[in-house]
């Protein structure tokens, strides 16, 4: 089963696009530790299209979550913005002082620790990621 919003790329869309994805992820059964794994990382994710995928320009963000293989979860985000492949950023230097470190970069970071698969595409103009949650026992998440 499918369900999709299709919302102006804004920050103040972020609440209406989390609670689609949590909603759909406690109808699935998912617990509510990973409900905050996946919140987290979607957050990050969705923050990220709102800040730079339209710098000169408003646009949209395509959310899209579905289940697969049982009670796999999937979340597709897909927006007509500038060109970028988060996957190809680097790591974050976490050893360095903190005050020594760059601003920015944990998002994709925290999304490829609390998801199970992620994977990115740029297709007709658009940027198409996705994330891929598995369900977990309580017992098997640290935050």
């Amino acid at each position: 089963m499918l369900s999709q919003i299709t919302l102006p790329a804004r920050l103040e869309n972020l609440r209406q696009c989390l609670e689609f994805i949590t909603d759909y992820a406690e109808k699935q059964g998912f617990c509510p530790k990973r409900i905050s794994q996946i919140e987290l990382a979607a957050e990050e994710i969705l923050v990220n299209v709102f800040n730079y995928a339209y710098p000169e320009t408003e646009g949209e963000v395509k959310v899209i979550v579905g289940s697969e293989r049982g009670s796999r979860m999937f979340i597709r985000f897909e927006d007509t913005g500038v060109g970028f492949d988060p996957l190809s950023a680097a790591a974050p230097d976490l050893n360095s002082d903190i005050s020594e470190r760059s601003i920015g970069g944990l998002g994709i970071f925290l999304a490829r620790k609390f998801m199970d698969q992620i994977h990115y595409c740029r297709e007709k103009d658009r940027n198409i990621l996705t994330l891929v949650a598995e369900p977990k026992a309580e017992s098997e998440i640290s935050l």
